[in-house]
């Protein structure tokens, strides 16, 4: 997966440049230009990253293809759409336009349907099915239904340091779409330091950037962070921007889940500025993850946080953001209301505090305002354990107590998944219209943004709200998320590129899960083809694990 480059123009047709009222690395503009919606030949496919016309289309009469869909409307990524076909051979796309006279071993008719690259998840949780022994459950039915052929792991600074034995796993164990890894800060800075507060010296400090670089060297995609969370709280940003600037010189991307998406400690725009100081001074592309404005403190501020993205962008710096579009997030009870300064030294040393006379009051006046934050103990649903289905309010008035006394008594049993309903729609869609968010679902366990994201969005958000064209739906969902990330040959529909596509019926896909029901899988998607392999045959799921592990490729001598 080495670096990508913008299209130029070729001699025949024209490929639109990068927009500079984009910024950098944004979404392509096509304006009054025309895409080539000629077919273009095997050879010319293969042998020229551009747009090249062969002439009329009879003369790809001679061509064979394994694959023909027919008659759909076909949406590259970031072009227009326009009524046609697509041509397929082996794993890749061997001609795109309108009438293809191309004979196929199958034809796909897409009548009345859309035709689309294959969407790309750039947040998920779903490592543990990637690496299952079981072989349905490495397929990934919930994103082959919703149209999703590419997803990347080891978020909020989670990923692993051994990348390469990770990408090396689908070898022996097929996947059902292709994956990047991200390595992790936090797998890092525990590796080096421990959960403690404290700061690396400069002997542990270059420890953790021979790490970034052996993960990088491996073939990791770039670097996470989760600075929300307890060790990687405790870092300070002079630490996280010495291992970005690592990770950054070979080429990688910088995904963070902000220090701060309410006012917890540093408060939303405060971690915005770190995110974007990240990326000055680092040199690395920045994206942040699932952007959202979170609690009833700082709901209404998605317009600041937009401009200060935009004049970072204006400035120069590659920055951009993914959105799961939905109104709660998902976390778990610790995460959610126990303060930061009560996590250090991890869950045993928690816990003690807990029966800590001395920090009784402290601890639960913090839990009290961490709930008041998020919108009161009825916005809080518990999705697991002895109380799963039921609010925080609910368990409290069962028990004829109160919610903070009952938090407290789960949270030394256990650190179940909970539902926080805390965000506004007016920021969902703010951040929403931005031509540099993309979509992202966060999946992860009990929540139903693993089985209906993309779907919801281009249902709800699309369809009925209208807050997007279909059009920037689709964008969103691939070709701007493929051109950030540099996925060579993903997300977009022409000839040469990997054969990752999704057909939709534009009348029915939506999902179906729902916050009482997460696990439904979403419906109205016709066809998925990973690697020109049709996963997804008529609405249902094949069975066929086509996808590979995707293995960024740092510069030449970087890793010598």
């Amino acid at each position: 997966m080495a670096a990508g480059r913008p299209y130029r123009r070729r001699s025949g047709c024209r490929w639109p440049p990068v927009s500079s009222n984009r910024g950098v690395l944004g979404l392509n503009s096509w304006s009054s230009r025309r895409p080539c919606l000629r077919a273009i030949s095997v050879a010319a496919a293969l042998l020229a990253t551009g747009c090249a016309t062969s002439g009329p289309s009879e003369r790809l009469g001679t061509l064979s293809a394994d694959l023909l869909i027919r008659g759909g409307t076909v949406y590259p990524g970031g072009a227009e759409p326009f009524g046609g076909d697509v041509a397929i051979s082996d794993d890749r796309i061997i001609a795109v336009g309108p009438s293809l006279q191309i004979a196929a071993k199958r034809v796909i008719d897409a009548s009345g349907m859309i035709i689309a690259p294959g969407f790309i998840d750039p947040h998920t949780h779903m490592q543990p099915w990637l690496t299952s022994a079981e072989a349905h459950t490495r397929v990934l039915e919930p994103f082959l239904l919703q149209g999703v052929t590419t997803a990347f792991i080891g978020n909020d600074g989670g990923g692993p340091i051994e990348v390469g034995a990770l990408l090396d796993s689908a070898s022996a164990r097929p996947v059902g779409v292709n994956y990047a890894v991200f390595t992790g800060f936090g797998t890092i800075r525990s590796k080096v330091i421990g959960n403690a507060r404290q700061t690396p010296t400069d002997g542990e400090l270059a420890k953790e950037q021979a790490l970034v670089h052996k993960a990088m060297c491996e073939g990791a995609i770039g670097i996470s962070t989760g600075l929300f969370y307890a060790p990687q709280s405790f870092s300070k940003t002079d630490e996280v921007i010495a291992l970005a600037a690592v990770a950054g010189a070979m080429g990688g991307i910088y995904d963070t889940h902000l220090r701060d998406e309410s006012n917890y400690n540093i408060g939303l725009s405060a971690a915005v500025d770190e995110a974007i100081r990240i990326a000055r001074e680092s040199g690395i592309a920045v994206h942040i993850s699932h952007i959202k404005a979170l609690g009833v403190d700082v709901q209404g501020s998605a317009p600041e946080i937009v401009g200060k993205i935009e004049a970072a962008r204006a400035e120069g710096l590659a920055i951009t953001a993914s959105q799961y579009p939905w109104s709660a997030s998902g976390t778990s009870l610790v995460a959610s209301l126990v303060p930061l300064w009560a996590q250090d030294g991890g869950r045993i040393a928690m816990v003690e505090r807990f029966d800590d006379a001395q920090q009784t009051e402290r601890l639960r006046a913090g839990i009290a305002d961490n709930l008041r934050r998020r919108g009161g103990a009825g916005a809080l649903l518990i999705v697991e354990g002895d109380w799963s289905g039921q609010r925080l309010r609910e368990v409290a008035e069962a028990l004829s107590t109160d919610p903070v006394t009952v938090a407290v008594t789960i949270i030394r049993r256990a650190d179940p998944a909970v539902i926080s309903f805390n965000m506004d729609e007016a920021d969902i869609a703010a951040f929403m219209r931005q031509p540099w968010v993309m979509t992202g679902s966060d999946a992860s366990p009990k929540h139903p943004r693993t089985y209906g994201s993309f779907a919801r969005k281009y249902d709800l958000y699309t369809r009925q709200e209208r807050i997007l064209s279909l059009q920037q739906f689709i964008d969103s969902s691939s070709a701007t998320t493929a051109d950030f990330f540099h996925l060579e040959g993903r997300g977009h529909l022409r000839p040469g590129a990997f054969a990752d596509v999704v057909i939709f019926n534009p009348e029915a896909y939506s999902s179906l899960a729902t916050y009482q029901n997460p696990d439904v899988p979403a419906t109205g998607v016709r066809t998925v083809i990973v690697n020109g392999r049709i996963a997804v045959d008529d609405g249902k799921v094949t069975g066929l694990a086509a996808g590979r592990a995707l293995r960024h490729q740092p510069p030449a001598g970087s890793c010598d």
